[in-house]
This record gives structure tokens, sequence and C-alpha cells, in this order.
């Protein structure tokens, strides 16, 4: 049995779980030992009881560390990990 080489894609799509979740634990550190327990596939939002300050927060820095914009638009359906982490690398490639 061989290991799986994770593709460049693999490690982008990564990088922008880390940075989300760093972003959260930014912007509310008493969720940071809940991060690693997360299900990627919940809204997340209301899972960690984030507020629309929080959200936007969060959302802003993503946009910071990415140099992309996510539009206002888009927000509703960025609610999980997967979703974000999804439509961050579709715009990072």
């Amino acid at each position: 049995m061989t290991d799986r080489i994770p593709s460049p894609s693999d490690k982008q799509a990564d990088d922008v779980v880390s940075m989300l979740l760093a972003a959260i634990a930014e912007v509310a550190p008493e969720l940071e030992p809940e991060l690693a327990d997360l299900d990627h596939d919940i809204d997340f939002w209301i899972e960690l009881q984030l507020d629309s300050m929080d959200h936007l927060a969060v959302m802003t820095q993503l946009c910071e560390q990415t140099g992309r914009e996510i539009p206002e638009r888009d927000y509703p359906r960025l609610t999980t990990v997967n979703a974000l982490r999804g439509y961050l690398t579709s715009e990072i490639t």
C-alpha cells in the first residue's frame, strides 16, 4: 500500500482551512479548543454561535490573507468550512 502524495491543490485547500480556523480563533479565542473537532460540513457560524460582527471580521481577514474579495452576496452560501474552502480554492486557482 502506497501513501498518496498530496497534490498542490490539496495543500492549497489545507492552507485555506488553516487560514479560516486561525481567523476564527483570532476573532473568538475562547473557541480555539473546539476548532480541531469542528465538523467541516455543518454551519459553523451557528454551531460556534458567532455573531454578525465576528462573521464580518472572519470574512475580512480571509479576504486580506487570500487577496480575494468575497462579496457579501456570497456570504449566505459560505456557511461551512468545506463551502468556504471550495469557494476560496476555486477563486485562487
